[in-house]
């Protein structure tokens, strides 16, 4: 692919053009050119859209699309397009499909069916067979058929020991293990928030106490073990606390926040919105002022759009039945550039991915083209016009947002919106 950027402006710290506005000739996948004007000399396809910004591509670590097995929520080939379409050029797939990946034929099928697209797709393998949680799955033969990280999908590691044995075993080819903060005994059939607006609408409560009782256990193993530990999705402000705390003890432990927690509370709920029925659940503005505080001080890792696609039957229901989750995609860069300065959120949005082995590409000269193109000052409501997923449960539907994505430029292809 050969193509010639016109007047981008470059947010990228790493580069000698960073908050510049350039042109940048690609060819065959490589940047050969940057400089304030380029004559298109050989008649390339320019690129030109309005306040083009282009950074480093973006990353999501928590992505779910169904297929195999859950194709009514999404495929993986239109899950991929929605993710280009929404800025990523790299995301970690969730071992939430039919069957779950627990096995190194898995993780084969799920890299040959995304090989060769423009988005690069790191799959997860489930930590226990069928993500039952009693015994450990095939980790060193997934991994050595390039599964990035291990994790039951939104399941809690319920038996320490299993946590304490799996960390100890891939430690050995430095494996990365998730462990999802839930303690059912206390979560139970909790649906929302345990506080003041889960009592006034009456919907049973998820004490924050769940989360942070899962956390420090996790952490305490860890101190026991060593080794490498991701706590995906934190939601409230002990667990910030407590993982500031293992990270000043110089712990291997990294963490996550999804966008809805960090922009949205429990207040949300008041409607009895099944969008807003997500897990973890939304929690206080206290804990959303904590998240962004522990995201700005670098105690969060990474900022994800925790994007799972439900069918309309299992979101369209009686709140308690309604299943958990929201596509997030689409809408994670707009939500965060209402909370943060665009650079900031360009920042969170490409860190973290040498946790995964996932290696960045600044805008040099010589580097492979791997980028995301955005208009970060465009305001607008996130309607179902914006939205590319097949399922529409989006938390952020009508919700005022910042910041129209393009698509991307990466592996030598190029997906743009131009509407």
């Amino acid at each position: 692919m050969n193509i010639l950027i016109k007047s981008a402006t470059i947010i990228d710290p790493r580069s000698s053009f960073n908050n510049q506005v350039v042109d940048i000739l690609i060819e065959k996948g490589v940047i050969s050119k940057i400089a304030s004007s380029i004559k298109n000399s050989h008649k390339f396809k320019e690129l030109v859209l309005d306040n083009l910004h282009i950074s480093q591509g973006w990353f999501d670590s928590s992505v779910s699309f169904g297929e195999p097995g859950l194709e009514d929520n999404e495929t993986l080939e239109n899950g991929l397009k929605t993710a280009a379409l929404s800025g990523f050029t790299d995301v970690g797939l969730n071992a939430h499909c039919s069957p779950v990946p627990d096995s190194k034929s898995h993780i084969s099928y799920l890299i040959s069916q995304t090989k060769n697209n423009i988005v690069n797709t790191h799959p997860y393998g489930s930590l226990t067979v069928k993500s039952e949680g009693k015994e450990l799955a095939e980790l060193f033969d997934m991994y050595t058929a390039g599964a990035s990280a291990f994790y039951d999908y939104k399941k809690a590691v319920s038996n320490p020991n299993l946590l304490k044995i799996a960390l100890q075993y891939v430690a050995s080819f430095n494996g990365l293990v998730f462990s999802f903060p839930d303690n059912k005994y206390i979560s139970g059939n909790g649906v929302m928030n345990e506080h003041i607006t889960s009592t006034k609408i009456g919907l049973k409560g998820i004490p924050a106490l769940s989360e942070e009782l899962s956390v420090a256990r996790d952490l305490q193993v860890l101190e026991y073990t060593g080794g490498k530990l991701h706590i995906p999705t934190i939601s409230t402000k002990k667990s910030v606390e407590l993982i500031k705390r293992a990270k000043q003890n110089k712990l291997g432990v990294t963490c996550s926040v999804a966008i809805h927690n960090l922009s949205l509370s429990d207040k949300e709920l008041a409607t009895f919105d099944t969008n807003m029925k997500v897990s973890p659940p939304l929690r206080t503005e206290e804990d959303c002022k904590s998240l962004i505080k522990g995201l700005k001080e670098g105690v969060i890792d990474l900022i994800t759009s925790d994007h799972k696609p439900v069918n309309t039957e299992f979101k369209q229901i009686e709140f308690d039945h309604a299943e958990n989750g929201t596509i997030g995609l689409e809408s994670i860069f707009g939500a965060l550039n209402t909370i943060f300065s665009t650079r900031e959120s360009i920042k969170f949005l490409t860190q973290g991915k040498s946790l995964f082995g996932i290696d960045d590409f600044p805008i040099e000269v010589g580097n492979k083209a791997c980028l995301s193109c955005f208009n970060p000052d465009t305001s607008y409501d996130f309607t179902n016009e914006n939205i590319f997923s097949s399922s529409k449960n989006a938390i952020f539907l009508n919700k005022e947002l910042k910041g129209k994505v393009y698509g991307i430029i990466a592996n030598n292809k190029l997906k743009i919106n131009y509407e």
